[in-house]
């Protein structure tokens, strides 16, 4: 009888897998570099949102590059990679949800998403649209490697 399964073949699935992977721990580690050597910086950026209290502002954005730069070791070198991707998961929608909330309470910052941050100068305009979209997939793709982590040129296997 022939096979009715939907599902791409497992080599393929693996390969796609990795790219997954090293393109998202690629991102956190461009990320978290970009902010670790100015940490003033980050916290402003963080600050920019409007959306915590100081001192929890000031942790977050302490906090974010080393956890970012975590993440991104992971992933690349194939560790943890569903935990990872997880925790990836709900970072990309907690910066998705602050940069909506920036854009409609009329707020006019750069994300800081890849260092700088806060408020902008004037004639700048933000980019909230195409920040968004790219988190947005970024989120998904983070989702799609939590159901199927398993991957070539991993330092850990896990099953899909």
């Amino acid at each position: 009888m022939p096979s009715t399964t939907t599902s791409p073949p497992a080599s393929a699935l693996a390969w796609l897998s990795t790219a997954a992977r090293l393109l998202l721990g690629a991102v956190w580690l461009a990320a978290g570099a970009s902010k670790i050597t100015d940490l003033d910086a980050s916290v402003r950026a963080v600050r920019a949102y409007r959306l915590l209290p100081e001192t929890a502002a000031q942790v977050v954005g302490a906090g974010l590059p080393v956890v970012e730069l975590l993440l991104g070791v992971l992933l690349v070198v194939g560790a943890g990679v569903r935990a990872a991707a997880a925790v990836s998961a709900v970072l990309m929608l907690a910066f998705v949800v602050g940069i909506a909330s920036a854009w409609a309470r009329g707020l006019r910052i750069d994300c800081g998403c890849f260092g700088s941050g806060g408020e902008l100068a004037a004639g700048q305009d933000p980019a909230y649209g195409p920040e968004l979209a790219r988190d947005a997939a970024l989120m998904v793709i983070a989702l799609l490697l939590v159901r199927w982590p398993a991957g070539r040129l991993a330092l850990m296997k896990e099953s899909s």
